[in-house]
């Protein structure tokens, strides 16, 4: 049976010429179950074979193609190795090929063929030579798949080759491509966006005829990538609006105005504007699903406050969920404090609440009494009923699991959802992660707060930033040196803090409180020396991971970061922001000794820099998307060929398309969009 008679079925690899059960199963590896999963798999880049030099003004050390014909072929025996060596000559010159341990290429080659070699040259017993190049033997009008052309440079993995997979894919392209893969976008859109046809943008992706044309290729299918994501999750929140209703909450402009009274200081600007935002979502039936980031020190936990207490106002419920018990046990004390004038009681559950307690607490929630509750993820175990849940406010969405948040929202009605983060979305991510998402943004601090003057500073110098400190703390002024824990290393980290601290404490600081906290010790362990901190009474803390996004106290005016190069631009900011909370000068000294251009490049950057929103542009520049992102659960990118930091533009294109889609109802009304409705719903079920 000939492959090309074969139906589609994932079986269908197994039959193709040059695959076979084994290469099918690595294949699979690489999520190619059919031929047309081969067919949208694409190198990964190419390099340009295309042009040939003549042998004569070849140089050592240069990656070129030449073309010749093969004058010698010869299998020599070298001690235990087995060579074989071919001489090439062109109409300029001659010169060698060698492979080590490939005896079968003596059949491959014949004196008189045509032969495109690719390769580094190098100068060996003073003649041009060539060590295991790519090689294709070329008949008269056969074109050429490994040389002599734009090469496709495809992944991997264990049991696949480059040079069979090459040939492979050309075969498939040949045989296969034209009945496999059907334009499905109209071409009305083809001609608005000045886009390829899919199949002819699919061949040059594997084989292009020219730089110019393979860019064209690659533009329509990074447009299909971006365009099918964005559908995918617009279509995601249409179905989330229709499928479940929320509890509107309703509240007077009085409430707000004796909210903001209660106030020591006048809401920024950009709180205003948020606070705006909740409103319209609150009042609404459709549950929301809105993102409130902001830099540190921001005030972000404000705006929740009111969130928490609009819903308590409607004898309605709402959570804080954190991901730690420090973080908890601070933002249960300020809520409680800004909601202390409402009369509105705030819990707080943890995995250290008392087992009574917690049993008071628990009937308490499910019986309404309790309408505001700030915890960990104990608040999502299975034994925490709520009665009539209507707003969940989560902070850093990223450190719960997707099933543990789900817990609270699959019910119905369905809680509005308020996700807080301190660390600034970069635009990019703002389209692909988060474009599910409403987002609003407090860029603006509160005023009085002062810049913080960041100083990436050298080892010799260790001793003057340590008596500038001393100093600084007999004037009043607390500080932290953070040690955060790397987890491959965590023993040896703490180990250095311990070690660190020991120093500290009985040297320069040997007339001063010094305290040390991680994450190995119990709470009743940390928190006497959290509190003695806070007091005042502690006035250097060497920490680790423990000091958290959030944690915040006015008079700690001074940090220092040990090992600042190992860490990402994003991580050294949340560490910074634990300085500059109040209205004293902050001063931040990082150590670190990169030994990479990048590393060093990271450290200038965080120290010119206090934006946070910039450095989370700039950290995503460094550390690539796919870095950043992370990858789906299936493991697979989110992208395969588009990059959504490289082609941006294109990714806000795709963006406005499929809004425009949704808004016209374009798949469900227009026969012209079919093929794509029909094409987004084969791709869908796996995101």
């Amino acid at each position: 049976m000939k492959t090309e008679t074969l139906p589609v079925t994932v079986s269908d690899l197994r039959y193709l010429k040059g695959v076979g059960p084994k290469r099918a199963q690595a294949l699979e590896r690489l999520g190619i179950a059919s031929i047309r999963d081969l067919l949208f798999f694409f190198p990964r880049r190419y390099e340009d074979r295309s042009h040939f030099a003549l042998i004569s003004e070849v140089q050592p050390e240069q990656t070129v193609s030449v073309r010749g014909e093969i004058l010698s072929v010869k299998l020599k025996p070298i001690r235990r190795l087995r060579l074989i060596e071919m001489i090439v000559g062109d109409s300029s010159d001659m010169i060698h090929a060698v492979w080590f341990n490939q005896p079968y290429l003596k059949k491959t080659f014949q004196e008189g063929q045509q032969v495109i070699l690719y390769g580094k040259v190098e100068l060996y017993k003073n003649r041009l030579q060539i060590s295991a190049p790519e090689y294709e033997v070329i008949e008269s009008g056969e074109e050429a798949i490994h040389t002599g052309r734009i090469t496709p440079i495809y992944p991997l993995t264990e049991g696949l080759f480059q040079r069979s997979l090459r040939a492979t894919l050309h075969d498939i392209v040949e045989t296969h491509l034209d009945r496999e893969i059907t334009e499905y976008l109209p071409q009305i859109l083809l001609d608005e966006k000045k886009l390829m046809g899919l199949r002819e943008a699919a061949r040059e992706m594997h084989f292009p005829t020219s730089p110019e044309i393979l860019a064209q290729a690659r533009h329509r299918i990074v447009f299909d990538e971006f365009l099918v994501f964005q559908m995918i999750l617009l279509r995601k929140m249409e179905r989330l609006k229709a499928k479940y209703q929320a509890h509107t909450l309703s509240i007077g402009a009085e409430t707000l105005q004796r909210f903001q009274a209660t106030l020591p200081f006048k809401l920024t600007a950009d709180q205003d504007k948020v606070l705006g935002d909740l409103l319209l979502d609150l009042n609404q039936t459709v549950p929301m699903n809105r993102l409130l980031q902001g830099d540190v020190g921001s005030g972000k936990t404000l705006v929740a406050a009111f969130g928490l207490l609009w819903a308590a106002q409607n004898k309605l419920q709402a959570v804080l969920l954190v991901p730690t018990e420090i973080l908890a046990e601070q933002h249960y004390k300020t809520l409680s404090k800004l909601l202390e004038p409402f009369g509105i009681p705030v819990g707080l559950l943890t995995s250290s609440t008392p087992a009574a307690k917690r049993e008071r607490m628990l009937a308490e929630i499910k019986n309404n009494k309790l309408h505001v509750m700030v915890g960990t993820h104990a608040l999502l175990q299975e034994d925490v009923t709520f009665h009539s849940l209507a707003l969940v406010v989560i902070d850093e969405q990223h450190k719960f699991g997707v099933y543990q948040r789900a817990q609270l929202f699959n019910r119905n009605p369905r809680p509005h959802q308020l996700v807080m983060t301190a660390t600034p979305i970069p635009r990019t991510l703002a389209f692909t992660t988060y474009g599910d998402l409403a987002i609003s943004t407090i860029k603006e601090l509160p005023s009085g707060r002062l810049p913080i003057k960041t100083y990436w500073i050298t080892r010799k110098k260790q001793d003057k930033v340590l008596e500038h400190i001393l100093e600084k703390i007999g004037q009043g002024e607390q500080a932290y040196f953070i040690f955060p824990l790397i987890e491959e290393t965590e023993k040896i980290d703490l180990l250095a803090a311990e070690k660190e601290y020991q120093r500290l404490r009985l040297g320069v600081f040997k007339d001063i409180r010094v305290g040390l906290v991680h994450g190995r010790m119990t709470k009743e362990q940390r928190d006497p020396v959290m509190d003695a901190f806070r007091r005042g009474e502690i006035q250097v803390l060497v920490a680790t991971s423990v000091i958290e996004v959030g944690v915040d106290h006015p008079n700690a005016t001074m940090l220092v970061v040990e090992n600042a190069d190992r860490f990402g631009l994003a991580q050294l900011h949340q560490m910074r922001g634990r300085i500059g909370r109040g209205h004293k000068a902050s001063e931040c000294f990082i150590f670190g000794e990169p030994s990479t251009d990048e590393g060093r490049r990271r450290l200038r950057i965080f120290a010119n820099t206090q934006d946070g929103f910039e450095i989370a542009e700039e950290d995503l520049k460094l550390r690539g998307f796919g870095d950043f992102l992370g990858t789906r659960q299936s493991g697979e990118p989110y992208f395969r060929v588009g990059n959504p930091i490289e082609d941006e533009a294109l990714l806000r294109e795709a963006r406005q398309t499929a809004l425009e889609l949704m808004r016209q109802q374009a798949l469900e009304k227009d026969p012209a969009w079919k093929g794509f409705h029909a094409h987004l719903e084969a791709i869908a079920v796996h995101y």
